[in-house]
């Protein structure tokens, strides 16, 4: 590709991204006022709203979607959903499938993206300063007892940050430990790499197809902390092959291949 190419790209690049960020702030603001309207202030049932207003955004992009075992999100009861965390664009995809009474954890910077962050606190999203460890593990401690006692699915990334690197990061703790305390299960949900038609460092960024595989419930009851490196090891293997396989990446060409358990967070 020549030098006008790349420019050309580039700038395709950071339009759409541009636009990505117009519309989250603009569909929030909306979403914002519909939310007071239909409920008056923080609740979980104000996610239904916001996740009709995110997944229109597929179409603004030419994004499409190929969810297998969706229907594995639809227990009863409460339980952690965990999954990979990629880019900006992670929202429709988890917009796309999110089940009823499902809140996330976010961190706590979020809070304050104006209308981006009145929705999430809308939709009861809680949020976590994870430069305080101490405050982060009481209202892990709190949400275990509430997800019980409300009935509510709690949705978190345990890489803890963005990765695109073509392969998963080392699992944080904190899902895990949230799910053996409340004695449910975790439902892990691998989403494929965007790396085809996403990509920062090249620029790159077109319409695709993003294929999610939500698999099998892994059961917690009769767990305690002690079985917390081993949960983590089995979830993030299981996790870590679906990705491979959905992504059709070989595994001898990704970049981690060691136990995926990272110290207590």
């Amino acid at each position: 590709m020549g030098a006008a190419g790349r420019l050309n790209r580039t700038a395709r690049f950071y339009v759409k991204v541009g636009l990505y960020c117009v519309l989250c702030l603009s569909f929030s603001a909306a979403a914002s006022i519909v939310c007071l309207l239909r409920h008056g202030g923080r609740t979980v049932d104000n996610m239904s709203i916001i996740s009709w207003f995110v997944r229109s955004f597929k179409y603004v992009y030419g994004l499409r979607f190929e969810v297998s075992g969706q229907k594995k999100l639809e227990v009863d009861g409460p339980c952690v959903i965990i999954s990979n965390h990629q880019s900006i664009l992670d929202m429709m995809g988890l917009m796309e499938i999110l089940p009823k009474r499902c809140v996330q954890i976010a961190k706590r910077e979020l809070m304050f993206t104006g209308p981006v962050g009145l929705i999430m606190y809308l939709g009861g999203v809680y949020f976590i300063n994870r430069q305080q460890a101490k405050t982060a593990m009481s209202l892990m401690a709190d949400l275990g007892d509430l997800m019980v006692k409300e009935n509510l699915k709690v949705w978190i990334y345990p890489e803890g940050t963005r990765n695109d690197n073509g392969d998963l990061l080392p699992f944080k703790k904190g899902a895990f430990y949230l799910a053996i305390q409340a004695q449910v299960p975790i439902i892990p949900v691998v989403y494929s790499s965007f790396s085809s038609f996403y990509n920062v460092k090249t620029k790159l960024f077109t319409s695709g197809t993003i294929r999610v595989q939500v698999l099998d419930a892994v059961p917690t009851n009769g767990l305690t902390d002690a079985d917390v490196t081993k949960l983590v090891d089995t979830c993030y293997q299981s996790m870590r092959a679906t990705f491979l396989q959905i992504s059709e990446i070989p595994q001898e060409n990704s970049t981690i291949k060691e136990s995926g358990v990272l110290p207590a967070q």
